[in-house]
């Protein structure tokens, strides 16, 4: 089995949420010892943002491609392959500003690939990366999951959600952990909660990703 561990934080040891992503692999794989894991540092190593040179992946490489469009090319094509030969990936992905980092946005933008993990029919989009299990790290500074207003103000969970949907993965699982930055009792009180949910979506996640494997 293999494991994509993505973080996206520019906090590097300060980060919750590399705290929890870590924490996620660790447990992932006392469950499943054989598992390879593959690591994707985002901040570290950030894909450019999409730009007309990339644009040429989605829409068919030119005959004579610049030098730019191969290069850009070829970083779409290895960070879709990456993902697209995970079966479990998890990301860290703080709530930076209402949204997700913009590191972790250009590596989805890499991945949303007509033919690779989405494809337009006479009935409408179809994922094609389906089968994969996704638990997402979310860290917050505040508290957003509690109210209508918070709901509405955060981009964050709502867009990995979909976008993940997109791709035809149905197994998205959310490791939250908000309201860190209320004080220490409150900090002390997400991180609990993140890690109870920690144990509960990988032994669900673990149990059925065995459940597919040997089907």
């Amino acid at each position: 089995m293999k494991l994509l561990h993505i973080d996206s934080s520019i906090l590097s040891a300060n980060s919750t949420s590399r705290l929890l992503t870590a924490e996620i692999v660790a447990a992932w794989k006392a469950a499943h010892p054989d598992t390879t894991v593959e690591y994707l540092d985002l901040a570290a190593n950030a894909p450019s943002h999409f730009g007309a040179d990339a644009l040429g992946i989605k829409t068919g490489v030119q005959a004579q491609p610049t030098e730019a469009q191969q290069r850009e090319n070829a970083l779409s094509e290895t960070l879709v392959s990456q993902f697209l030969a995970a079966d479990v990936v998890v990301v860290g992905a703080p709530l930076y500003n209402f949204s997700v980092p913009t590191q972790l946005k250009a590596w989805i933008d890499r991945l949303a690939q007509i033919g690779r993990t989405f494809k337009y029919t006479d009935k409408g989009p179809v994922g094609l990366a389906g089968g994969k299990t996704v638990i997402v790290a979310s860290s917050r500074g505040g508290i957003y999951s509690t109210t209508e207003g918070g709901q509405a103000a955060e981009h964050q969970e709502s867009y990995l959600k979909v976008v993940f949907g997109f791709f035809g993965i149905t197994d998205v699982r959310f490791v939250r952990a908000e309201g860190l930055a209320m004080g220490d009792a409150p900090k002390a009180a997400a991180l609990a909660t993140a890690r109870a949910d920690i144990r509960a979506a990988t032994a669900e996640a673990a149990n059925q990703q065995d459940v597919a494997q040997a089907a």
